[in-house]
């Protein structure tokens, strides 16, 4: 089997479930029990000042970054936050994705994220999308999903309005050639 981390799933058109229709998940973790992935481009219509007054009420946001959006991570455990971001070690619970992504889960990193000693660049999100052994496997199979290699550029410089279309592009495909039989024989 061949792991899909580090990959983005995008949503294909014939995806029925309307929570995922147009989404660009990033694969956190895929192996033979399973896949946990985040949702990069689903506004929850919350902005990072919110988010941290809720967590750390002591912590100051400079203005550049208040306004921040925070997003939908996928259906799972949405009172749990992710932070995708680039590189920088000393958070209490980080996972390196590749040598310019990490995944943090700690509290400590969300006092940060309004000032100047936040990542470079980070998406803050809410829950996670989970499958099941084999479950993702198949939604591939079933053109539910169409996949390409994650980058830096789709994950922390592209719009969120703009991350499926552009996913899409990576394909070498133009959103106007994807009908809603999307690998369908």
């Amino acid at each position: 089997m061949q792991s899909l981390q580090n990959y983005l799933l995008i949503a294909s058109p014939s995806m029925d479930d309307p929570y995922f229709a147009r989404t660009v998940t990033y694969i956190c973790e895929h192996n033979e029990h399973g896949a946990m992935g985040l949702i990069i481009n689903q506004p929850v219509g919350m902005k990072l000042k919110e988010l941290v007054e809720q967590v750390d009420d002591k912590a100051e946001v400079i203005d550049e970054k208040a306004e921040d959006i925070i997003l939908a991570g996928g259906p799972v455990s949405q009172d749990r936050g992710f932070i995708l971001h680039t590189t920088q070690p000393g958070w209490a619970s980080s996972l390196t994705m590749t040598p310019e992504v990490m995944v943090t889960t700690s509290k400590d990193i969300i006092s940060s994220l309004g000032n100047k000693d936040a990542p470079d660049k980070s998406l803050i999100m809410l829950g996670y999308a989970g499958w099941t052994a084999g479950q993702l496997e198949e939604e591939i199979q079933t053109s539910s999903w169409l996949m390409v290699e994650a980058d830096t550029e789709i994950l922390f410089d592209t719009p969120i309005h703009k991350k499926w279309e552009t996913a899409v592009q990576r394909l070498g495909i133009d959103v106007w050639q994807l009908g809603p039989d999307i690998g369908h024989a």
